[in-house]
């Protein structure tokens, strides 16, 4: 064979074969985070060569999931399609037994205390290894609940935050009874009243975190009741009413805009209708489609996690 054909088969061959790929990267957990009182593990998402001063959000799983939530809520692939962070915190049975977030227990959900102090803490990790900027949380029942106590309990930390089938913060709870009432058929307390238990919580005064909700119509394990009671107590915090200023549909679905007196938009409903109790997805490829449909994560065609990202310009 000449040398000048030899060349060029090799220059094809070249052409054609497959090119290494940079190590991808992946969920990881982080054995040691900080202080940790409420006894939960840490797993977070950063896409490789991400530069500081990137978003991070915090993404709480429902019960009897774990930090695959991340992945099944479309989040994680967000993560890397947008170039944020993501910390993934995940309960564990030794704290309750169906690894819900404990979102009906004062001991978890007061400042400096138990979960969201340990979820504090994460957030603290990733902005020392990392450089993250503008933090949000969001999550699903349970996460919802506790999305609602980080919101409440760390205002200054959180720049907003998506509470999917989840409940307003400080539902009152005396028994494992109330706990299951407040998740349905919900306690319906006046915006003030649910307003004054954000303030209680914290001594910050404002800027407060904004808030979205997302919620299916044919929810029977936490009623769709609470959508509304979280839209008092935040429209409340922002010294807003609680009628909405803008009504439209987004993906087909009834959407609400609450705005300030300055005319930011401080909260946001999404009414999913007919769905039941989990996390709206849209699995496929288009640009706005993420998620994967699995138990709880709901394929209604609209992923949440991207409407979400949109809206905190991720």
């Amino acid at each position: 064979m000449r040398i000048p054909t030899l060349v060029a088969l090799l220059t094809a061959a070249l052409l054609i074969a497959p090119v290494p790929q940079a190590h991808a990267a992946s969920v990881t957990e982080v054995p040691a985070f900080g202080s940790n009182p409420g006894n939960l593990k840490m797993f977070r998402y950063v896409p490789d060569g991400l530069p500081a001063g990137r978003p991070l959000v915090v993404v709480l799983h429902g019960c009897s999931q774990d930090a695959g939530y991340g992945t099944s809520s479309g989040w994680v692939s967000l993560a890397e399609r947008l170039r944020f962070a993501v910390v993934l915190p995940q309960q564990q049975s030794a704290n309750n037994l169906g690894k819900c977030f404990n979102w009906f227990q004062a001991a978890d959900t007061t400042r400096g205390q138990g979960e969201v102090a340990s979820i504090a803490s994460m957030v603290t990790r990733m902005k020392a290894d990392f450089g993250t900027s503008t933090t949000y949380a969001t999550g699903l029942s349970a996460g919802g609940g506790m999305t609602s106590a980080l919101l409440a309990t760390y205002p200054e930390v959180f720049a907003g935050g998506g509470v999917v089938a989840g409940l307003p913060f400080g539902c009152p709870v005396t028994t494992v009874i109330d706990a299951y009432s407040c998740m349905s058929p919900g306690k319906d307390l006046t915006a003030r009243q649910w307003g004054d238990k954000v303030r209680a919580a914290s001594a910050h005064r404002g800027p407060w975190p904004t808030m979205t909700v997302w919620h299916g119509t044919a929810d029977y394990t936490v009623a769709v009741a609470n959508q509304r009671e979280i839209v008092e107590q935040w429209t409340d915090v922002h010294g807003t009413d609680s009628t909405a200023d803008v009504t439209d549909t987004v993906a087909g679905y009834p959407h609400a805009v609450y705005r300030d007196s300055a005319g930011s938009p401080v909260v946001e409903t999404h009414t999913v209708t007919g769905m039941g109790h989990g996390q709206p997805v849209d699995p496929g490829t288009g640009s706005q489609q993420c998620g994967a449909a699995t138990a709880y994560v709901l394929d209604v065609n609209a992923c949440a996690a991207w409407y979400l990202a949109q809206q905190w310009s991720l």
